[in-house]
This record gives C-alpha cells, sequence and structure tokens, in this order.
C-alpha cells in the first residue's frame, strides 16, 4: 500500500486554512490597510491630537511585521496532518503480520 497523504489540493486547502496562515493574512491586510490610510490619509489635526505621532502608520507596520511572522512560522514549520483511523490500522496492521 502506498502513502501519498491525499492529493496536492488537499495539502494546499490543509495548509492554506490552517490557523496560523488565516491570522497571518489578516494581520497583513489590515496592516497593509492601515499604512496606506496612515501615509496616504492622516491629516494634521489627526497628528496633533495623538502627539504627533502616525498612530496608523505605527499599527500599520507592526501588524504587517506580526502577519509576515505569522505566515513566515506556518510555512517553515508545517503541521503533520494524521492519517484517517483506517489507514493508521491498515498500517499496524500491516507491520504487525
Amino acid at each position: 500500500m502506498s502513502d501519498t497523504g491525499g492529493s496536492a489540493g488537499q495539502r494546499f486547502l490543509a495548509k492554506f486554512f490552517e490557523l496560523r496562515m488565516i491570522i497571518a493574512v489578516l494581520f497583513t491586510i489590515y496592516g497593509l490597510v492601515c499604512i496606506v490610510w496612515g501615509i496616504g490619509f492622516t491629516s494634521q489635526a489627526e497628528l496633533q491630537k495623538a502627539a504627533g505621532i502616525n498612530v496608523n502608520l505605527l499599527a500599520g507596520i507592526g501588524m504587517l511585521v506580526l502577519g509576515l511572522a505569522f505566515g513566515a512560522w506556518a510555512l517553515l514549520s508545517p503541521i503533520q496532518a494524521e492519517a484517517p483511523a483506517e489507514a493508521r490500522s491498515e498500517r499496524a496492521e500491516d507491520t504487525a503480520g
């Protein structure tokens, strides 16, 4: 019996819908939005309210870094999906007998 580990499409979906990857995508998108908002749409009045600190830009950079870190973690340390119970029992029988 050959152990292929599922089709390529199933492996892609399992990797993409992993919680770390979802967090990475969301933080990266929100970070990019905040960076664009902070660079292009922040007025002097808003800067003065925040004591001269561009909060949107800083928060966006932080979210972007966090999103990229989660993405790197998910890609460099992938989870190993367990085999279905039937396949595990068949492999145990093959090795036992």
